[in-house]
């Protein structure tokens, strides 16, 4: 079984001797307060080893638990796993109460992210949780897991609750979902510059020419970034409208750094193609290298426009509900990035 790095961790196989270590947090209440199971005997703990040691030698390997190690000290300080099951997986993971709310989870659960997903090849990971165990699913959505479902009286209640049964959420990540979070953390890293607006002169091709009708500030509480909006004209009849946001977030993943719109009778001429290209300069004053520009996964004219500007076809995503676009009836959209 192949050992897991984080940034602080070790993931490995256990062995015989970690049964102190192990037994240190299974036995006591304040960590299994919320699990299924009572505090361990030592006999409990024993065949707990005893059964990660023999499914670690099983092949094929559908059961993978890996002892969670301080790579700077060599002590263990809790457990994970992940449960195969066809194309999905079920992950889990535990942690001694000395070391909760230190990050320890999050790393544990990108870690078996990256292996399902960047290694397995699986098409969805699941996790699940006691509905008031806060502090799991808070790790659950921080490693970008999205609420499935809460389950009514699934489970046993929790050690602290007078309840007969206890509620169940139930999480869950898509390889698509985990790469889209992937590229969207990429795309924010990407350098540009933004000091104020610049003044852009009438932009013309000699057949169609842009005009900066306004330029709408940064404002953080409406997740608002500096944007250039234009008219496209020719022969001095306005016959679209296009935009230009500067900077790279997670709303623009989805929604682009460009976006356009050609008036119906104007339509099929190429002009959408052409304004783009005249942004060049003010996208190069801004030091972006790249653009996203997306559309509707069902618009095969914007998605021909992309195509003519030779931009890279990256995926189609499952818009997230909190997007303005999918309040809007949208639900997919294509990504595609232009190299400027």
């Amino acid at each position: 079984m192949k050992p897991l790095k984080t940034k602080r961790l070790l993931l490995r196989k256990y062995k015989a001797d970690d049964f102190v270590s192990v037994h240190s947090y299974a036995s006591i209440l304040e960590n299994v307060v919320y699990m299924p199971f009572e505090p361990n005997s030592e006999e409990d703990t024993r065949a707990f080893i005893n059964f990660a040691i023999t499914k670690a030698d099983e092949n094929p390997l559908t059961h993978y638990q890996y002892a969670a190690v301080l790579k700077d000290s060599d002590m263990l300080i809790g457990g994970c796993n992940l449960t195969l099951s066809g194309h999905e997986a079920e992950i889990g993971w535990r942690l001694h109460h000395n070391y909760w709310n230190k990050g320890y989870g999050a790393e544990i659960g990108e870690a078996l992210l990256e292996f399902a997903f960047g290694e397995l090849n699986l098409h969805r990971i699941t996790a699940h949780c006691d509905a008031e165990n806060i502090s799991s699913y808070k790790v659950m959505e921080k490693i970008g897991m999205r609420q499935d479902g809460l389950f009514i009286e699934a489970r046993p209640p929790h050690k602290l609750s007078n309840r007969k049964y206890g509620d169940e959420l139930s999480y869950a990540i898509l390889q698509s979902e985990w790469e889209t979070r992937k590229e969207i953390a990429y795309y924010n890293l990407l350098p540009y510059i933004f000091d104020d607006f610049i003044e852009v002169p009438e932009l013309s091709d000699g057949v169609i020419y842009l005009v900066c009708t306004d330029k709408t500030p940064c404002s953080p509480e409406k997740k608002w970034v500096p944007t250039y909006n234009f008219i496209i004209c020719k022969n001095g009849e306005k016959i679209g409208a296009l935009r230009l946001s500067i900077g790279y977030t997670e709303g623009l993943y989805y929604g682009g750094q460009i976006g356009y719109g050609i008036d119906e009778k104007h339509r099929g001429k190429g002009y959408a193609t052409r304004a783009c290209r005249l942004l060049t300069p003010v996208i190069k004053a801004h030091g972006m290298g790249k653009v996203i520009i997306t559309n509707d996964h069902n618009n095969s004219a914007s998605k021909r426009i992309c195509e003519k500007l030779e931009a890279r076809f990256i995926r189609t995503a499952r818009l997230p509900e909190w997007h303005d676009m999918y309040e809007r009836g949208l639900r997919f959209v294509n990504i595609f990035e232009w190299d400027v």
